[in-house]
């Protein structure tokens, strides 16, 4: 009776740690082949809600660093990202960012990120292949306009 009653606080005790464990241990993924991201690309568009002018990848993955494929169609909201600063690298097509200003109507979307309505003031920087732009921490920024689709590789890195 009393090793049913350990095992069964083991158990119990197990059932408890492992979600908690499973949350803390990062993903990891270090390398994607260029045939996987061209496919991720070709997917992408399947993949993209109804009236959604984005859809994100994971391309690799060591945390805290995450580099993500952003399939883009659209404008998308005016954010700022409070701990990051954001890395943006341009592999097919073109649009508009605007950078800097302020943010018009904000809200915090999360624990992070505030974003807003739009920005007023700032920057234009006309997007296309091969492109390179970083967006400081604490800056407002967003895609004002795509021509097609935008397909660009993004990654936040940590500031704080």
């Amino acid at each position: 009776m009393r090793s049913t009653l350990k095992f069964a606080l083991a158990f119990a005790s197990l059932a408890v740690a492992l979600p908690a464990m499973a949350q803390t241990v990062p993903d990891m993924k270090t390398y994607t082949a260029s045939a996987e991201v061209a496919a991720m690309i070709a997917k992408a568009p399947s993949l993209m809600k109804p009236g959604a002018a984005l859809v994100s990848q994971p391309i690799v993955v060591l945390a805290p660093y995450r580099a993500n494929l952003e399939y883009r169609t659209g404008k998308g909201p005016a954010a700022v990202h409070e701990t990051d600063a954001e890395l943006f690298y341009v592999i097919q097509g073109s649009g508009t960012l605007l950078m800097g200003g302020q943010l018009v109507n904000s809200h915090r979307a999360n624990a992070h990120n505030l974003e807003g309505e739009s920005i007023e003031g700032g920057q234009t920087y006309n997007l296309s292949k091969g492109d390179v732009l970083i967006v400081p921490q604490n800056t407002p920024h967003q895609i004002m306009s795509v021509d097609g689709a935008l397909v660009l590789m993004t990654m936040h890195a940590p500031r704080s």
